[in-house]
This record gives C-alpha cells, structure tokens and sequence, in this order.
C-alpha cells in the first residue's frame, strides 16, 4: 500500500460504519431485521440478551480496523478498488480473489463462507459485504452471532434447515472426507435423532442452537484473525 492513505468523506464513514456492525445505531436494523429476516424466520425470535450482545460487539469495533479491511480489500484487486471513495465506487471482487486470502484458503469452508456473506449468494463481495465477513468471524463477535452465520454457512440448499444432505456435506468437510459413506450416515443420523426437537427430521436454527450450547467448544474456533 505504500504511502497512499485511504480516503472517505466523513459521510460515507458514518454510512459504511451504519450497515456493518459498527455503530449502535444501525446494529438493530442491519443485523437483526435484515441479516435475521434473509437466514430464517425462526432468528427473529433471537432473546433480547443475545440482542445486547451483538449490539455491545457493535460498539467494540473500532474506525481503524475498518480502515485496515479496507487495506487488505485493496490489496486483492489494486486495479480495480480505488483508495479514493470519496466516489462512491461500485465495486465487487469475485469468489476467486476472495477464497485465495491467506486466512480464507486453507478453510474447507472458505466457499461457503464467502458465499453466505454476499448478497447475490455466489460470493461476489461489495466492500460492505467484506467488512461484515470479517467482523463476524473476528474474535470479538458475540456466539450468537457467530451462530446464525454458521447456521447459514451448513444450509447448504438454502432452505432455512440443516437437513441430513447438508449435514453430510458439513462432516465430510469437517473430516476432510476421510469418514467412510457408512459412518457418515450413522454420525448424521444420530445428530438429527439428538437433536431435532420437533420430529420433522431436519434441524431447524432453534434446534441448531440446542445442539451447539452443549457443546460449548463448537464455535470457539469460528474466527478469522485478519
């Protein structure tokens, strides 16, 4: 990056610190209404304590990180992000760039996750959208948080479930493929039986989250340091 220094006006500061965790502010109308809303119907019923605690993480977030992301979101594309934003740039890196990042490309997830952040779903990622990726995988994000994206990230046929096909696909990822076909439907099996408290033989957000607060290491190592 050399000397360059990144430039925005204050106004789109305070626009991109509303719609990506940043401020108090927006944190409920960003996350809560439309991230809640897009993943499932059952995140709307999210305890007003786990609302706090998104809303604190919120607060946490500091102006330099987000002038940091934007550094690392540069670097990806020089010939195509501007330094100068004072432009209001249109401007999207595709899944290709993104998944090849150093924190990114030894995730056997790394697709999926950048698909679940971007919002036409095949990864393209606006500035925002890379700003969002990387808060809610930093340290500092709340588990409930953490929780809906990991939700979304195991749904792989976008049906607002974890059935048992996104399960497979989920362990195989998870084991590196190196569990046999059979003891990856017994492992699916078992799980859906354990933990699916409504019968319907798929797992829905409430169940998910069941399962995960027994198992309270699930999530302790879904972050990204950047």
């Amino acid at each position: 990056m050399g000397n360059k220094q990144t430039i925005f006006t204050d106004e789109q500061l305070d626009a991109y610190q509303d719609c990506t965790f940043f401020t108090r502010k927006e944190i409920l109308r960003y996350v809560l209404r439309s991230v809640l809303q897009t993943v499932t119907p059952q995140l709307c019923n999210i305890k007003e304590s786990e609302s706090l605690n998104i809303i604190t993480f919120a607060e946490d977030i500091q102006s330099k990180h987000f002038q940091g992301l934007h550094g690392r979101y540069h670097e990806l594309a020089p010939h195509l992000v501007p330094m100068d934003y004072t432009n209001d740039p249109d401007c999207k890196l595709p899944l290709a760039l993104i998944v090849n990042m150093p924190e990114l490309k030894e995730n056997p997830f790394r697709s999926r996750i950048v698909e679940s952040f971007s919002e036409d779903g095949m990864g393209n990622l606006s500035f925002n959208e890379f700003v969002d990726m990387f808060s809610v995988l930093s340290e500092m994000a709340p588990r409930e948080l953490k929780a809906i994206y990991a939700f979304k990230i195991y749904d792989y046929n976008v049906d607002n479930y974890l059935c048992k096909e996104d399960l497979e696909k989920t362990l195989n990822k998870l084991t590196k493929e190196e569990l046999t076909p059979e003891e990856v439907e017994l492992v699916c099996t078992k799980t859906i039986e354990e933990a699916d408290l409504d019968g319907d033989s798929k797992l829905s957000y409430s169940d998910f989250e069941n399962m995960i607060t027994r198992a309270p290491d699930f999530l302790s190592t879904f972050h990204i340091r950047i």
